[in-house]
């Protein structure tokens, strides 16, 4: 099974993956993200691949518990491609009219399941390893899509006389550079709905743009409610010096 196991772990410095001192950890490289600074917005191409690298490797064991199908939408998925992609999960429902839970394909509504039923299969199909929630994570960790794409790609072999732990992989941009999770990105792993070639860069760029949308799925909104604040301010600002210059050249 396709898998990005203890992703999170790694995300959060080690909730399940363990890390030995070696040299401090680099900070990652600034990305040039479309949504930086204050006319910033989200790429809805990139979006959309980003869902796909989540949707065919991370959702094997990681949740979005907060985001609901139908925020797809703001990707620039239509209604019926909304539905389409819903209907490819399945989510836990119920009592019927027996008093039996089931299973359903998704529906707009729904939120993204959890792959696993409870965190005990969860833990037993990882290693031990919780897989957490991806919902919030590009928010949850200092500088979050750079750091997301630093440590997916930051896989690399271990430097001569640097001495890896058994089972553990080196990572550039972990802490400690020994983590647990396998280099979960490689090269074609995916294909593109738009042709892009899906190299271990393109998608891990276009997953951690994915991952920022989720976690801030209205930042477009909020930076255009500041644009607006600030030209509402300056021009009041404007006023208060105009209506303050006539007063006192009336007193003087």
């Amino acid at each position: 099974m396709t898998t990005m196991r203890a992703i999170l772990a790694a995300l959060t410095l080690g909730l399940a993956a363990p890390a030995f001192a070696a040299g401090e950890q680099p900070a990652p490289p600034a990305v040039k993200w479309s949504f930086n600074g204050p006319f910033g917005t989200f790429d809805r191409a990139e979006l959309q691949r980003g869902y796909q690298v989540y949707k065919e490797v991370c959702a094997a064991c990681h949740a979005m518990k907060y985001v609901a199908f139908r925020n797809l939408r703001d990707l620039g998925f239509s209604e019926a491609e909304v539905k389409a992609l819903a209907a490819t999960f399945q989510v836990n429902d119920g009592p019927n009219d027996a008093g039996e839970m089931f299973q359903r394909a998704g529906q707009p509504q729904d939120k993204f399941p959890s792959p696993f039923p409870n965190e005990k299969a969860a833990r037993a199909s990882n290693g031990g390893a919780y897989p957490l929630d991806l919902s919030l994570i590009a928010k949850a960790r200092a500088q979050g899509p750079d750091y997301i794409k630093a440590l997916l790609t930051g896989y690399k072999p271990a430097p001569a006389g640097f001495a890896l732990g058994e089972g553990l992989q080196y990572n550039e941009y972990f802490a400690g550079h020994q983590i647990a999770m396998p280099q979960p990105l490689n090269d074609d792993q995916v294909t593109y709905a738009d042709g892009t070639k899906a190299s271990v860069e393109q998608m891990a760029h276009d997953v951690s743009a994915f991952l920022m949308w989720a976690a801030e799925p209205k930042l477009e909104d909020r930076k255009r409610m500041g644009l607006k604040v600030m030209i509402f301010l300056i021009v009041l600002t404007g006023l208060f010096f105009a209506a303050k210059k006539r007063i006192w050249r009336k007193l003087h």
